[in-house]
């Protein structure tokens, strides 16, 4: 079935000598890894820049629900980038969002939503000129909403403990290790009141933001299985020292 749908490009992986899988987030079916070959001529469809993380492509496909590769028959640039591929700081946000997608979205099936979520965030970013260190800090919990366990903000009061896996705050300890001291679940309730326009407001130091960034990926990793370390935090949390 020849179908158009939006895509946003989260890996690619060689495959074979010519040719490379790469896996998109589409508005259309959500999570979807393709077959490529890419064009070796300027004339081509399918040049390999095409492919790059993060990169938003309006894409023609034969789309066939049993395949686990798809075919892509024309790829365009939904989006060109002005800055996101040449600022060192948003091109380590960007691989960090990227791959953090691989794994939080893998099992996805259509999510309009979401999807238009990660595209305007990303168009955000890009368009930003200062006070986005903590972007995505933003991005991750904000992301939570539509994949079903963002925090329950409800039940807050000042001393309460968050329960990571119960995705709530709660004035008793849970009885299981999975549970914030009353100082960290304070700036998870002061994460859940950023967006991107207001984050810049929110003063973190280094320490305090990698701090955060790493219970946001353990909170990730009780609610999606399989979900590993992050290689690319490593470069991130030397940013912004």
């Amino acid at each position: 079935m020849l179908t158009k749908t939006e895509a946003i490009v989260l890996r690619t992986v060689k495959y074979g000598d010519q040719k490379m899988i790469v896996d998109m987030l589409t508005e259309e079916f959500g999570r979807l890894s393709f077959a490529v070959r890419p064009s070796t001529s300027q004339r081509g469809k399918l040049k390999k820049q095409f492919f790059q993380p993060m990169t938003m492509l309006a894409v023609d496909l034969d789309y066939r629900s049993s395949a686990a590769l798809q075919h892509l028959r024309e790829v365009r640039l939904l989006l060109p980038y002005t800055s996101l591929t040449t600022d060192p700081a948003k091109l380590s946000v960007a691989m960090f969002v990227a791959e953090f997608l691989c794994y939080a979205t893998r099992n996805e099936q259509q999510n309009r939503p979401l999807f238009q979520f990660v595209a305007n965030s990303m168009a955000w970013l890009d368009a930003a000129t200062e006070g986005y260190a903590n972007f995505h800090l933003v991005f991750m919990m904000r992301l939570s909403r539509f994949l079903g366990f963002f925090p329950n903000l409800e039940d807050y009061s000042a001393g309460c403990l968050f329960d990571l896996r119960a995705a709530e705050f709660t004035p008793r300890h849970p009885g299981h290790p999975d549970v914030l001291s009353a100082e960290e679940s304070a700036r998870v309730e002061t994460l859940m009141r950023m967006s991107f326009e207001t984050m810049r407001l929110f003063r973190l130091s280094h320490s305090e933001r990698n701090r955060i960034t790493e219970i946001a990926l353990y909170y990730y990793r009780l609610h999606i299985a399989q979900m590993p370390e992050l290689r690319s935090f490593e470069v991130l949390k030397e940013m912004w020292k």
